[in-house]
């Protein structure tokens, strides 16, 4: 499959890997641009517009973690944080802070175009046409512009990222039907994500919490322990 070319961000404050992983994806197409530290890659966000970002979480000065929580007040690209394999806390935290996808140092050249191909296929389908026929779905208080890609619960509108985006038009699409782990992961993270439920329940705990601090009544979500979810179809 040919992926179209995209503009990749990597930050990190060592430089052998940044040429390893800047080589290796541009070897593959992609436009690199690489910073060392947190404030930097705030601030080339904006002249560079990447498509994705990758950031390492142990940084001097700035960590990943104060990098991501500025960057999702702004922003909803793509973000693959960067861990050191010992410590599967900085997973979580980094997936609760809105990134979309981890690797694990060290990592393979295998492990890395893998989740790069798949959160950039996660992302590409952005601009295609939805698939209904009308561009707006109204599920009582909640209405979504598929066209615009935009929420709404009553006037105020939501910022998803694309990943809570995505999760929350299929769960809406299909309201009044619970849809299991494996269909959720399959359709919104890809096939080789539908084991990973830590993903799904970060991303479900993610949009119930924007949802609640627009109306803290709303109900939408329901969790079929062990199963799945389902958004309600009734007021």
């Amino acid at each position: 499959m040919n992926m179209k070319k995209h503009k990749i961000l990597i930050v990190d404050d060592e430089p052998k890997i940044i040429r390893f992983i800047s080589a290796n994806l541009k070897s593959l197409g992609h436009e690199t641009a690489a910073c060392s530290n947190g404030p930097e890659a705030l601030e080339t966000i904006d002249s560079f517009d990447p498509d994705l970002l990758l950031l390492d979480i142990m940084m001097p000065g700035m960590d990943g973690f104060e990098v991501l929580r500025r960057l999702r007040s702004f922003s909803n690209v793509p973000v693959i944080v960067l861990t050191a394999r010992s410590d599967s806390s900085d997973k979580v935290q980094g997936l609760n802070l809105g990134a979309d996808d981890y690797l694990t140092k060290p990592f393979s050249l295998d492990e890395l175009f893998a989740r790069v191909n798949a959160v950039l296929r996660r992302f590409e389908g952005r601009t295609a046409a939805p698939s209904s026929t009308s561009s707006e779905i109204e599920l009582g208080a909640v209405r979504l512009n598929l066209a615009q890609r935009r929420t709404w619960l009553g006037e105020t509108e939501v910022k998803f990222t694309e990943t809570e985006y995505n999760l929350f038009v299929l769960l809406i699409q299909n309201a009044g039907k619970v849809m299991t782990h494996e269909q959720l992961l399959s359709d919104v993270w890809g096939s080789e994500y539908r084991d990973d439920v830590e993903y799904l329940r970060v991303a479900i705990a993610r949009i119930r919490q924007k949802l609640k601090q627009i109306d803290d009544t709303l109900d939408l979500i329901v969790t079929y322990p062990g199963v799945g979810y389902m958004a309600r179809s009734g007021e």
